[in-house]
């Protein structure tokens, strides 16, 4: 019997996250991606973002249903790692002076990019990975400043919690930690009003994973620690035996570029709140410089206020 009913919550868990046929118009919407996201090919990028809009959450909640619960009732249950949902489809535009704020972005899916070979050739493609992070990787209480350039909105991200260190397994069981963020976000829209349909889509910055204070085994950091490993000095006796170790030793604080894409699907213009889905590429973890960042692909959901 207990058999019967886990089978059942599986299969019930896994029908929240396939494709549906409404996904078709939001995929050639987003399509149009430019730079990182754009090399991943269209194929690719129709699928990711046919998985994020339909990888909604099972009983979703509002804000206002969030609003009445205490921290016990929230405590445990997965809830502060989740985006309010919105309902209604209306319009917002924006005034001079308002802000974007209460941002959160939850990823539902992760991709990486990898060579896959096949019949004796290899291509790069995203392969589905699964997250090892506890339910902290979702962005929050992110604000900016909202302007007008060229009769379209503008958003320039400011504050708030913005990075959030995640760590992705591939099926293989290698782990890819990155730093998933929106640091520094300015992102377009295509047009002068939050409605279903509305995307904008931007840049942002992707600090190291790392601090420099942070010490790898061997005790060598960026701006502390060893300047070599005491544990090898027969490598390091000379230019010819450091130069094998250079970039174990020289630790780095690497700043990367990521692009991100959202389209609104929801406007509830009563309570000022707006909601859609979002596909965001950017680098992994460089392990301060030592290892050739892999590319990650994320997929998910997002809410704001307008104020």
């Amino acid at each position: 019997m207990k058999i019967a009913a886990a089978c059942l919550l599986l299969a019930a868990s896994a029908s929240a996250f396939a494709p549906s046929n409404m996904a078709g118009n939001r995929v050639t919407q987003l399509s149009a991606m430019k730079d990182d996201v754009a090399k991943i090919g269209i194929a690719a990028l129709a699928g990711a973002v046919a998985f994020g809009i339909t990888a909604a959450p099972a009983e979703a909640i509002t804000k206002a249903d969030r609003d009445q619960l205490s921290y016990l009732q929230v405590k445990g249950t997965g809830l502060a790692n989740r985006c309010s949902e919105v309902i209604g489809e209306d319009s917002i535009t924006p005034k001079s002076g308002s802000r974007l704020t209460d941002l959160c972005i939850e990823p539902k899916a992760w991709a990486v990019e990898e060579e896959v070979g096949k019949g004796g050739k290899t291509e790069k493609k995203f392969v589905n990975s699964k997250v090892m992070t506890r339910q902290t990787y979702t962005l929050e209480g992110i604000e900016g400043s909202i302007k007008s350039e060229g009769g379209n909105i503008l958003f320039v991200e400011e504050q708030g919690i913005d990075y959030a260190p995640t760590t992705v397994q591939l099926p293989g069981g290698e782990r890819v930690p990155f730093l998933f963020t929106v640091k520094e976000l300015v992102a377009k829209g295509n047009g002068a009003s939050f409605k279903p349909g509305f995307q904008m889509g931007g840049e942002f910055s992707v600090p190291s994973y790392r601090t420099g204070l942070f010490l790898d085994p061997k005790g060598r950091g960026g701006v502390t620690g060893y300047d070599m490993a005491v544990a090898l000095p027969g490598l390091q006796s000379g230019e010819e035996g450091d130069a094998e170790l250079f970039k174990e030793n020289n630790k780095t604080f690497d700043v990367g570029q990521g692009r991100i894409e959202m389209e609104v699907n929801k406007v509830n213009a009563g309570e000022s709140e707006i909601g859609g889905v979002f596909v965001a590429s950017q680098p992994g973890d460089t392990d301060m410089g030592s290892k050739v960042p892999k590319k990650i692909l994320t997929k998910g959901i997002f809410y704001a206020r307008i104020q």
